[in-house]
Formats: C-alpha cells, structure tokens, sequence
C-alpha cells in the first residue's frame, strides 16, 4: 500500500478502530460504558485545544514565571475550567490550590572570572559567553576565595554500577568540574546511551553539595545536555526558585562552562580535556586536582514568593477502589520575562508547547470524563503544577506533602507538550518497558493504527525532566507521552529533523509562541489515546505494577505497604 493510500486508510478507519478497542477491553462492570467511552473522546478537539494554549501562552501572562500575576492568572484559569466541568476541589481542607512556598534567588554574576595557576599563567573567561554561574544558597552574597579546582570525572557514585568517582578523595572546600551525563563507553552501564538521572544536573549538584565542594562546574556539550548552550543561558541567568523548605546542603556557586572554556580551563591546568574524558570512562577514575585556582563574588537578590498546584477530582463508581486515582498531570508554569529583549524585540517566554499544550491537554480530558455518565471504578486527579521549569518543585512539593497517600495513586499520565506536526504513525513513550503501563498504551496504540516507540531521543534523559519523575520516586508508575516522527504525508526522517528543529530554536526561547498553522489533528489523536488509557487504568481491578527490579519498584511496594 502506498504511504498515500496508507494515510486515508486509517483517517477512515480511525472511528472503527476505536469502537472495537473500548468493545473488546474487559472494562470495569463499574466504569463507563464503551458508547459512553465513545461519545466523550469527540469532545477533544483541535479547537479546544487551540482555545486553552491561546489564552494560556497569550503575552498577557508574561510567561508565567513562579509566583507573578501570569501564574496566578494561570492557577485560577484551571480552575475555573476544571469547576466548569463539575470536577470537585481536591486540595488541602476542601479548597483547589495547595500553595508551597519559593524563595527567589537573582545572582549578580561578575563580568569575568579569573583562573590562577601559580607560575604557568592566568585565564579570563567572560560570562555568558564562556561560562554562566548562579548562586548555590538563597542568600544575599557568596563567595570563592583562592580555591582549587578538582576535576571528578562525570561526579557519579552509583553503588549498583560499581561506580564512585569520588573514591572517597576529600573534596571540602573545593571547585569541582564534572563532566556533563553519564559515562557511555560501556554498553552495560548507565544503561548505555540511555541517560539516567546520574547523568542530570540536578543530581550532580546535589552530589557535589553533599562531599561539601565550595562550588562546580558542569562542561556543557550539546550532545551531553540534550540542548545548545543558549538554553542554559536563558534558564541560568534569571530569577531561579527553590522550595523554602529544601533541607539539601547547599554550595557557594553552581556554574556551567562552554566545551571550549573548560578546554581553555584544562590547558592551563597541563591537562587536556579530551583525554580527562576518556579517563573518566573508567571505573578506576580518581578525581584529579587541577592546581588551578579560582576566586569570585556574588551579590544576590533574595524573596519570598508562593506559587500553588491546582488540584480537581472526579469520584470513582467503585465502593472499594475510588480511594485510588489516576492522575492527570500537566505543569502550568515557564520561565517568565526577561530583562532584556532579543533581536526581535521579545522578552516574553511565552511556553505555548511547553507547557500550556500540556495544560491544554489535561483540560481536554477534564471534559471527556466529566461527559461519562457512569463514572470510571477508580477516582480521576486533575493535577495542574507549579514550578516545573525550576527544577519539578511543585510536583515535588505535591509527592512530599501528598494530598493523596501516593500508595493510593495508581499511575500518573503526565503531559509536557504535544504533537504540533500532523498525525503519525507512531507514538513514543518516554520511560517505555520500566512498567506495566507500556501494555496499556500499546492496546490503545494499536487500535488507532499506531505502533509505540520507545524512547526516540535517550540521550537527553526525557523521564528525569517532567513531573512524573517526582512521582515516580514516591512510587507512581506513569505514562509520559512524546509525539510520533513518523508524520504521516511526510519523508521517514522530517518529523525528527523538525522536533531537533525545534529544541535547536524554540525550547526555552520567547519564540515558543502558540501558532495558527500548527497542525493538531496528531495532538488530538495523542490526547484521546491518553484519555482512554487513563479509563482503562482506572477500570482494571489490579493496580500497575514497575518491572521487577527496576529503580522504582521498591518505591511502590512501600508505599502499597504503608497505605492506610
């Protein structure tokens, strides 16, 4: 058949396709019935997809940074939208917000830094250009006296992997420079090019933080990232946020260096990067002191701020089983404005794809269900979130004083952007084969003509960069969605060209802006699939499980366990 014909064949199938899956499936006696199933899907739509995303990423909200009146007016959007529909409030005592508190850091990065080493010479780099640096503690100054840089590999201790980079070296005091992701030369470990949350930025701060180093420098490589360096400069230099509450230790100064600064770096310290690297390929890797010194100052700005996540529930039918849920996640959040505008004249982020689709999208579904007259057997969580893009606060806040006793949380479906491209023949699933979700999504999948891919980019760590990471460390399985490459009309690899099109220029850029000639007939697909995956989650008398061993899994058994 050809690729034309092959397209008109499931545009025309697609409504049958439907009717046998939801026929077929051994729902529920308790949930919604197949016609039922049937008739809620239509109500998502591309115009009401278009509808939520215009006004969500609109210049009136100024980006929706943490905390503004862009977030507020974001915040009280869901929830009107959510009580439109009949969804009940499920936040703290009855209401719809579980606010968490923030504190605001604006660091003053100097204009230069300068490196010493001794009788070999010194070395000025220039901010943004050559490196970026914030504040590592939520207070007004911080400070690098004179202090050495240690070079410590990819700054991983993975006792499963046999892995230490650290080797118990005392590192009290120090500059550490690390290696963005994981080491890759190894097929079996870090589970090769797939990266792990050893590989994420996150992690290796805290981890620095924690051997009491002074400061640390991430090497930037694209490759390594997942993004060009111009998203850390624009997700580096404003008003970064941390949960009030956040005991984690905490450094002087948290950094990043371009690939040729940290050369710079390393030849006047007698090294070379290239070979540093390959070093620290290696499980017998120590942490190599560099001798080179490093002294700078920062003067920050310092408020408190609240943000909330927008919580909605809609009851489940089954006695016994609506005391769990499913729940529908989607950040509301972005970076905000910033203080100087680019070529174009702009300085608002706008976040339309990231992430006022993915808002859009739980809105959606919010109308499907309420349109069920027989109510899925087990509860639905609408869950709108706050703080995404600084780290998954809210949804961490949301997993540490949980609403719900997270062994009552069946899974999550998480949304973070949407298919922007047209319809396709594949869907990819972020974190495929770690659960027994992958089975539900494939069912869906195959109904609608579609094949599940796993990840189609695991270099870039996707399941350790959303919300349903946060979830996934008290327990919750979940279903994290990116949109298909192969669009359906067009050659095999320009859904892939387009998608690293698009991370290359509009990710974290004012330019991620909504777009009329968006075609969101594959959105629309996306999102009914997520719907109808989340019913029959919600349907089956046995709750999901992760795959026999995987980093999760423990997680779950203890919170089944200790639910009350």
């Amino acid at each position: 058949m050809t690729r034309p014909l092959q397209a008109l064949f499931v545009v025309a199938s697609a409504a049958i396709v439907f009717l046998k899956f939801i026929a077929a499936d051994s729902v529920n006696a308790q949930g919604p019935s197949p016609a039922e199933q049937s008739t809620a899907r239509e109500a998502i739509t591309e115009d009401l997809l278009r509808s939520h995303i215009k006004f969500l990423a609109d210049d009136l909200l100024e980006g929706r940074a943490p905390g503004s009146t862009g977030d507020k007016l974001a915040q009280k959007y869901v929830q009107t939208q959510l009580e439109s529909l009949g969804v009940r409030p499920a936040g703290p005592s009855g209401s719809w917000f579980q606010p968490f508190p923030l504190i605001g850091v604006k660091t003053n990065p100097p204009k230069q830094i300068g490196f010493e080493n001794g009788g070999k010479g010194n070395l000025i780099l220039s901010n943004m250009k050559d490196y970026v640096v914030t504040s590592g503690k939520p207070e007004p100054k911080a400070s690098i006296k004179d202090t050495e840089l240690v070079f410590v590999g990819y700054g991983i201790e993975a006792p499963e992997f046999n892995w230490d980079d650290y080797k118990d070296v005392d590192l009290k005091g120090k500059v550490l420079v690390m290696m963005n992701n994981d080491p890759q030369d190894d097929p079996k470990l870090f589970g090769g090019n797939r990266r792990l949350y050893y590989g994420r930025w996150d992690y290796k701060y805290l981890m620095a933080a924690k051997k009491g180093a002074a400061g640390a420098f991430i090497i930037h490589t694209t490759p390594s990232a997942g993004y060009p360096y111009q998203v850390v400069q624009t997700s580096w230099s404003g008003e970064e946020f941390q949960l009030a509450d956040n005991a984690d230790p905490k450094m002087e100064m948290r950094g990043w260096l371009t690939e040729d600064a940290a050369r710079q770096v390393m030849k006047l310290s007698g090294q070379d990067l290239d070979k540093l690297r390959a070093a620290a390929q290696k499980r017998d890797f120590r942490p190599i002191p560099l001798g080179t010194r490093v002294s700078l100052d920062l003067t920050c700005e310092i408020r408190k701020k609240t943000s909330a996540n927008v919580l909605g529930m809609i009851e489940g039918s089954d006695p016994k089983l609506k005391k769990e849920y499913v729940v529908y996640m989607a950040h509301h959040d972005h970076i905000g404005v910033a203080e100087t505008r680019n070529q174009d004249g702009d300085n608002i982020y706008n976040g339309a794809l990231d992430n006022a689709s993915g808002v859009a999208s739980m809105l959606a579904i919010a109308k499907a269900h309420s349109l069920l007259k027989k109510k899925t057997a087990r509860s639905i969580l609408f869950a709108s979130v706050g703080a995404e893009e600084q780290g998954l606060l809210g949804s961490k806040f949301f997993a540490q004083n949980p609403t719900i006793h997270p062994g009552y949380l069946a899974a999550v479906v998480n949304m973070d952007g949407i298919n922007h491209l047209g319809p396709t023949y594949d869907v990819n699933f972020i974190g495929y084969g770690k659960s027994s979700l992958g089975k539900v999504v494939d069912a869906v999948a195959k109904f609608q003509n579609r094949i599940v891919t796993p990840d189609q980019f695991p270099d870039k760590g996707y399941y350790y960069r959303s919300d349903q990471f946060s979830l996934a460390i008290v327990g919750v399985p979940g279903i994290y969605l990116h949109s298909g490459i192969r669009v359906i009309g067009k050659p095999d690899d320009w859904g892939k060209k387009m998608k690293e099109k698009w991370i290359e220029t509009h990710y974290h850029q004012p330019s991620d802006e909504y777009n009329d000639s968006w075609n969101l007939k594959g959105a629309v697909s996306d999102v009914q699939l997520l719907f109808y995956s989340g019913v029959q989650i919600a349907n089956d008398p046995e709750m999901p499980q992760w795959q026999k061993g995987d980093e999760f899994e423990a997680a779950r058994i203890q919170a089944v366990r200790n639910r009350k």
